[in-house]
């Protein structure tokens, strides 16, 4: 995976996230040297919350129209349009019924009911 470093304009050669003990370590290796940082679980959970909802903000300024899905084909990562981002953190359905969970872009997360066929206008499709 290739990206670039704000600090230097340098390339990182390689970026990987890895099991190490009880946490998870983060490796980002550039042409001058290499950045190995452990977290817990917990915390690379929130990371990898925080970088997804960042991407989404992102692409959804290069988006196309809003795209509209029913409530109970609703995915994980879909990023529904409005003025803030709030993204599907999980969906179950239960017959008629869609159970979503909306996690907003400062990290809250709440849950909604919606009928199956309910319209739901996204700003983004998630992967």
């Amino acid at each position: 995976m290739k990206s670039g470093n704000d600090a230097t304009g340098a390339p990182a050669d390689s970026l990987e996230a890895v099991p190490a003990d009880a946490g998870v370590e983060l490796r980002i290796g550039t042409s001058s040297g290499e950045l190995s940082l452990i977290c817990s679980p917990d915390r690379a959970r929130e990371l990898a919350a925080e970088l997804r909802l960042a991407a989404d903000e992102v692409e959804s300024v290069r988006s196309s129209d809003p795209v509209e899905v029913r409530a109970g084909e609703l995915r994980r990562g879909d990023v529904r349009d409005g003025d803030r981002a709030m993204t599907v953190d999980g969906i179950r359905v239960d017959g008629a019924t869609a159970h979503v969970t909306w996690k907003s872009g400062a990290g809250r997360s709440w849950n909604q009911q919606y009928d199956a066929d309910a319209r739901i206008t996204l700003r983004r499709r998630g992967r």
